[in-house]
């Protein structure tokens, strides 16, 4: 393989690493510069050459939170990063002086994900539901990436689950995320609020305890009390795992998938998520798909999105070389 450099862009953080015939090199990693487009370009930039260490890399790959035309390497719309309108393909091409290859973060984990550890591809057909903040998707099908007509394929958190359809409805607001949507019942913010709603319910639970205490309740102290057997806990956690089984369910029945899966930080819930999500999922599958497909947790963690942007540039390298 020839070696490359995977960047993966968040709102909080910036990851690199090379990707060479010996595997995965160290892996950087650094607060996100957001202050302007130009100074994030510089450490975009700066940590390739870090990620490099001096080797010789063909191309880079970048994974980054926002609707990218991928042709262009356009990022047509970005809430988190300072980077719409810009086309970050080209202005890091002419500064780096390589193929350049950018795509949404949650794509090219998904890349990453149809991956084993010794980097043969296992899945060909793959769909991820990353669980965070937000809630974002990507799509794998016959072993490469999924895009869809613009580049926007893959926005599994803005699909509908929970949406009350009645005749004096009025067109929605266009605020994000949309109310009954994926994001709004399932991300890591929903099970803020559902734990926090038990806190304030259910005062004499464990939740409670620790409002009460002075502390912010969020998701993760859901997670932890519903293992210790706190009931309150275990269904604030439950509820927010149904909603995931929905989404889930959605996927399977729209893609046929060998596999969903459920990576970002909601993935440390780990079995007490997965079970759950993965047992109501299965009550809403066609029964010509149901059994089907696996759902697990994502096997790469943190290390996706660099890995994936990493493989994106590899693979466009092959396809061009063809």
């Amino acid at each position: 393989m020839t070696s490359v450099v995977g960047v993966d862009v968040g709102g909080t953080k910036v990851a690199a690493t090379l990707l060479g015939p010996e595997g995965m090199g160290e892996h950087r990693q650094q607060p996100t510069v957001l202050s302007s487009a130009g100074e994030l370009i510089d450490q975009l930039v700066a940590i390739v050459g870090e990620a490099a260490a001096g080797e010789p890399y063909a191309a880079v790959g970048i994974g980054v939170p926002s609707i990218v035309r991928f042709a262009t390497g356009e990022i047509a719309a970005s809430t988190n990063i300072p980077l719409a309108g810009v086309r970050l393909r080209e202005v890091l091409g002419e500064r780096l002086g390589v193929p350049v290859y950018v795509d949404n973060d949650a794509t090219v984990a998904a890349l990453a994900e149809a991956h084993d550890q010794q980097l043969e591809l296992v899945s060909r057909n793959l769909v991820t539901i990353t669980v965070g903040t937000g809630i974002g998707g990507g799509v794998v099908i016959d072993g490469r990436i999924f895009r869809g007509a613009s580049g926007g394929a893959g926005e599994l958190g803005m699909s509908l689950i929970a949406l009350a359809c009645q005749p004096d409805l009025q067109p929605p607001s266009g605020h994000f995320p949309q109310p009954g949507s994926l994001e709004a019942l399932a991300s890591g913010t929903a099970l803020d609020h559902l734990a926090q709603a038990a806190a304030r319910e259910r005062p004499d639970s464990a939740l409670g305890q620790l409002a009460a205490a002075g502390h912010t309740v969020l998701g993760a102290d859901a997670v932890a009390a519903a293992r210790e057997g706190d009931e309150p806990a275990a269904a604030a956690v439950k509820r927010w795992a149904h909603a995931l089984g929905v989404g889930i369910a959605n996927a399977i029945n729209t893609f046929d998938p060998d596999e969903v899966v459920i990576g970002g930080g909601g993935a440390a819930a780990g079995e007490l998520l997965l079970e759950t999500a993965a047992g109501f999922a299965d009550g809403y599958v066609h029964p010509g798909l149901r059994g089907r497909a696996r759902v697990r947790l994502a096997r790469w963690g943190a290390t996706a999105g660099v890995l994936g942007a990493a493989l994106l540039a590899a693979h466009e390298l092959e396809r061009e070389a063809k």
